[in-house]
């Protein structure tokens, strides 16, 4: 009898074995030169100016033009942090695109990314974490470079909310805006980023979502191709319209991110082995301003550590507001290169991640 192969000695796997530290090697930025203001807003909804600014600190958000795509933002965020690293995108081992906006299920916007910026053949991918998803992609583009995987990594936020926002919606349309960010992570001499604090809480996957899915859709026309017009009708009775747009329940999302998200981003203080009066920056997600204002409460910062408040001119833009308040804190402060930045990302899932890393 010929024994099996479990049965037979196998030979070693081999693995591969990485740089023992990564860091962000260089940051970019893309932002739409059309603005719109609370009073714009303002003619959709019945609100003010001063109602806008006090409940969310935002002033203005940016809103990409329409013939501009979620890849067309990602790409110009990728080429000016590939050139601010010094990289060449055929050097790069890995392209993850965190976005909630890509109009496709499928191809990835990362794949089609990839070869717009001549890194092919590297792995392509998109992480759908919302809020979070830069945070992600900056845990996996950091596992990446350390496990062998990757040289370098670029990792991207980039969001066009516009196209899914009901104008008219009250309860997030008028805090959304366009945009993306991106990060070159590649190997270094001393830990550049530290773990990772992430996680997840699915009981509140309601909180932030679409108004429908895409099999609602799907059975809406499916009865209006069978002459339905009856069951086509009583549901655009209740909906303003069929394409999905986004809304959430605010309050249960301010309570969850000012004290679940501040026990968070101790944590990753903590595992990065650092304390509030070691960082020189705090960049939560710029989802309000209250919101980022009780998180530094809370945090105790001193007053040396600068806290990003992006959101007073570019909105909430999901995936991408990390990358872009990082960059504009260093279009002001060009004295934090080498300081050390919390960074916490959190939205809809509920999904949230945090990590302390080095500005570049």
């Amino acid at each position: 009898m010929v024994d099996s192969p479990s049965q037979q000695a196998r030979p070693q796997l081999k693995q591969t074995r990485g740089h023992e530290h990564s860091k962000i090697l260089g940051l970019g930025a893309y932002r739409s030169e059309i603005v719109v203001t609370n009073e714009d807003v303002c003619q959709w909804i019945d609100s003010s100016d001063e109602w806008i600014q006090q409940r969310t600190g935002i002033v203005t958000r940016r809103r990409a033009p329409e013939e501009v795509s979620v890849t067309d933002m990602a790409e110009a965020a990728a080429r000016q942090a590939l050139e601010s690293a010094g990289i060449e995108a055929s050097q790069l081992g890995a392209v993850l695109v965190s976005t909630v906006t890509h109009p496709y299920a499928t191809p990835s916007a990362a794949a089609q990314l990839t070869e717009r910026l001549g890194a092919t053949p590297a792995p392509a991918f998109d992480i759908s974490a919302a809020c979070a998803g830069y945070c992600y992609g900056i845990a996996q583009a950091d596992a990446l470079v350390r496990s062998g995987q990757a040289d370098y990594v670029l990792v991207i936020g980039a969001e066009k909310l516009s196209d899914v926002i009901d104008n008219h919606e009250r309860t997030i349309s008028f805090l959304l805006g366009d945009g993306a960010g991106a990060a070159v992570i590649g190997p270094a001499d001393s830990a550049g980023i530290g773990p990772s604090v992430w996680g997840s809480d699915g009981s509140k996957w309601d909180a932030i979502g679409m108004t429908h899915s895409l099999l609602d859709i799907r059975t809406l026309s499916l009865a209006a191709q069978q002459g339905n017009g009856a069951a086509v009708g009583s549901v655009l009775e209740t909906e303003a319209q069929l394409w999905p747009t986004l809304r959430q329940d605010g309050q249960t999302v301010f309570r969850w991110a000012v004290w679940e998200m501040a026990k968070v981003a101790k944590e990753a203080l903590e595992a990065a082995g650092v304390t509030a009066a070691d960082l020189s920056a705090f960049v939560p997600h710029q989802a309000n301003m209250r919101i980022i204002d009780s998180l530094a409460k809370e945090l105790g910062l001193p007053d040396h550590v600068l806290v990003a408040r992006d959101i007073a001119e570019t909105g909430n833009t999901s995936a991408a507001s990390i990358p872009l308040a990082t960059c504009r804190l260093f279009e002001e402060h060009p004295e934090l290169s080498g300081g050390l930045s919390l960074q916490i990302g959190f939205g809809a899932g509920l999904v949230f991640g945090a990590q302390v890393v080095e500005l570049p």
